[in-house]
């Protein structure tokens, strides 16, 4: 059974061609069926149904696959007197949806037997109000439910997940998994507790989702306020507690992806940038494309404009034959940078498509640690431009490079004691030679 709306429609009562009518249009590989201003029964027309059916095969799939429409116009009753119903409300209310007729295998649109079985005029699962659309391959119905944000009923960033089909059940599939904690206001390693740990380096403590340094003797930045743990936040936010997931900014509680601009094909979830296909399950003749099941084309047309693809994905003229390097992305026959316009949560930066922890480089191997000098030409250490005062590329302060087993210098490592006295045997040093130089 496949029905739009599986009620008690009644049209036996007095009809014209605006007024509790069926009408069915056939063609090739398209069926349509409309019931229009559909009244309930018995013989009822103070409340009217007007919905349609479309039925159309899938071009390019296998045998018996075809695809399914429904369309509501006007939604208005329930039920009718043979369900139990009175005045088209109440019993047993109409549903939606598709049934093989096995007692196993049946999808239901959602308000189905409820009152809400009328919000189908309002309600869409393709984002167009009062559309509905499936697709059938292989015998399998697609999901309406799918895609849906769901809860876990785990912890953390683990709460987080997406419905998805498992038979004739609906799933919460987790999205957001267990990785290391980071200061952010987000339980991300999924244990129950938000920020813990040593999050933040040098002195700076973790508070709410920031690392700030702690205040000694009530020195904070303007509007900014010390805290009795001894710790500098917004002044707008001293008082303000936020649930969790959020942070506070400004006086107000933001949510973990306030902010967050994520690279091309990524979406933010509690907070990171990830690849929702990554987690998603699609079912049979579908694909995902940037984080959603999207029907596979030649079963779906492509829109104008777009060529389909060997997997099934759809893709815009002049990029079917462009291979972009990795972190670059084809839109219009050329390859963007898909960090362009990234904002990445708070301690990562986008490389290569991905937002990753930010690693702090630490010195330019290749700058030199004398600096440039007085005299153009030297440097502060007094030897030529190319040669370092001992921390040089070629040639160093007292040595060339050399190998294990090789001439070269013995680095050992002094103490706390022999380094005070080399520190200041290297100023004497050093104020004898300036002394040199000036005569």
């Amino acid at each position: 059974m496949i029905a739009p709306y599986w009620g008690d429609v009644d049209i036996r009562p007095a009809r014209s061609a605006t007024s509790n009518q069926v009408y069915w249009h056939l063609q090739p590989g398209l069926m349509v069926v409309t019931w229009h201003n559909v009244g309930y029964y018995n013989q009822r027309t103070n409340l009217r149904m007007d919905f349609q059916m479309l039925l159309r095969n899938a071009l390019g799939c296998g045998m018996g696959d075809f695809d399914v429409e429904f369309r509501y116009n006007r939604c208005e009753w329930t039920t009718g007197d043979a369900s139990g119903g009175s005045g088209g409300f109440g019993g047993t209310p109409a549903q939606a949806g598709f049934d093989a007729g096995n007692g196993t295998d049946f999808v239901e649109i959602p308000g189905s037997r409820t009152m809400a079985i009328l919000n189908l005029c309002t309600t869409s699962n393709v984002g167009e109000p009062g559309i509905w659309r499936f697709s059938v391959r292989g015998g399998a119905i697609d999901c309406p439910d799918a895609g849906a944000p769901c809860d876990t009923g785990m912890q953390g960033a683990c709460a987080i997940g997406v419905t998805q089909c498992v038979g004739r059940d609906i799933v919460c599939a987790p999205v957001g998994r267990p990785s290391a904690e980071r200061c952010d206001g987000i339980d991300n390693d999924c244990d129950g507790s938000i920020d813990d740990g040593d999050l933040c380096g040098g002195l700076d403590v973790c508070v709410r989702g920031t690392c700030v340094p702690p205040c000694f003797e009530g020195g904070c930045l303007a509007g900014e306020t010390c805290t009795t743990e001894g710790i500098c936040v917004e002044t707008a936010c001293a008082d303000v507690t936020c649930p969790a997931g959020e942070r506070c900014r400004g006086g107000v509680c933001v949510g973990a992806c306030e902010g967050i601009v994520c690279p091309y094909d990524r979406q933010c979830v509690a907070g990171r940038c990830i690849d929702l296909c990554d987690v998603l399950t699609c079912g049979e003749g579908e694909i995902c494309v940037e984080g959603e099941c999207r029907p596979q084309c030649p079963c779906t047309p492509c829109a104008d404009g777009e060529v389909c693809l060997a997997d099934g994905s759809c893709e815009s003229l002049g990029c079917d034959i462009v291979i972009c390097d990795p972190g670059f992305y084809c839109s219009g026959g050329s390859c963007l940078d898909a960090c362009a316009g990234a904002v990445c949560p708070a301690g990562q930066a986008c490389v290569a498509g991905d937002c990753v922890d930010a690693v702090d480089p630490g010195p330019d191997p290749t700058a030199d640690a004398g600096g440039p000098g007085p005299v153009p030409g030297t440097d502060a250490g007094g030897g030529e431009v190319g040669i370092d005062g001992g921390a040089g590329g070629d040639v160093d302060g007292g040595r060339t490079p050399g190998t294990a087993g090789e001439p070269g210098c013995g680095c050992a490592v002094i103490g706390e004691r022999e380094a005070s006295g080399a520190l200041w045997l290297a100023g004497m040093v050093l104020a004898t030679l300036l002394r040199r130089r000036r005569r």
